[in-house]
């Protein structure tokens, strides 16, 4: 595969920016290697900004784009080096996901974090999973955690990208809020011999019921893959586990569901605290 030096697309043109662009929506291991992703849209690109991603190039349409604030962004970025490339609608519509385009485009660096930088703090959590077979459920989850206050996602090995162009655009930018860890079973359960940290699982044989109980100090939220539920691996790592009380005939609910459930009885709980036990 061809690889072209994407911090210098503003000297290479258009079509060979688009060509970068497309590479990057479509092809997981070329994202990989550049270590960057495409974004879309005036939320994403705002919040990009104002949380300190490093946007490498802007890709916009001047007729296209009618956003104020995003056009005064453009400009005071290109004046300060951002690379920027104007390109006409039809073009930016090529490489655009919505119904709407709205002009506005950015190739970003991805943002990793190190498993001994995260020291989690009380009231906070954390959300670890291994494998999501639907981006949607990974969006909304990670949506619903900036709602409440989760400071961000482990993934444990190599089968879930956050910046997976699904992603991107179910998390509603949540995901430039929220920071993303990869590491190994073996890693996080050496972690989690040196943090102040509780490890809880989701599962329908849970021994108490979410709302019952006490998520007193710093939190770490396995969550199960949609089908199989929590692996063994997880489990093991669980200090506890608690279900989602139904009385109807399902019994299951989606993960994003079943994972927003218990993120905000954590928010509830630490800004109003309820005496519970946790000897069952």
């Amino acid at each position: 595969m061809a690889h072209v030096n994407i911090s210098n697309l503003e000297q290479l043109g258009a079509e060979t920016a688009l060509t970068e662009i497309h590479k990057l929506q479509t092809n997981r291991a070329y994202r990989d290697t550049c270590e960057k992703f495409y974004i879309e849209g005036v939320r994403n690109f705002i919040k990009a900004a104002d949380n300190g991603f490093d946007i490498s190039t802007i890709i916009y349409s001047e007729k296209l784009l009618t956003a104020p604030l995003a056009r005064k962004l453009v400009r005071n970025r290109r004046r300060s080096g951002t690379p920027t490339i104007n390109i006409t609608p039809e073009q930016f519509r090529r490489i655009s996901s919505t119904e709407r385009a709205s002009g506005i485009g950015a190739i970003v660096r991805q943002q990793w974090f190190n498993l001994k930088e995260i020291s989690p703090q009380a009231g906070s959590y954390w959300v670890a999973l291994e494998t999501v077979r639907s981006p949607g459920n990974l969006g909304t989850l990670i949506r619903t955690s900036e709602a409440f206050g989760g400071a961000g996602f482990i993934f444990i090995g190599n089968k879930i990208n956050p910046f997976d162009p699904d992603i991107v655009r179910a998390s509603m930018s949540s995901l430039f809020s929220q920071k993303f860890v990869r590491t190994s079973y073996r890693a996080i359960g050496h972690w989690l011999q040196h943090q102040n940290c509780m490890a809880i699982g989701a599962s329908p044989n849970g021994s108490v019921d979410l709302h019952k109980f006490n998520y007193k100090q710093s939190t770490l939220l396995f969550l199960g893959e949609e089908r199989q539920g929590l692996t063994q691996q997880q489990r093991e790592l669980c200090q506890h586990l608690v279900r989602i009380p139904m009385i109807g005939a399902v019994d299951s609910l989606n993960l994003a569901v079943a994972g927003s459930l218990i993120m905000y009885e954590v928010y509830r709980m630490s800004f109003n605290p309820v005496k519970t036990s946790n000897k069952y």
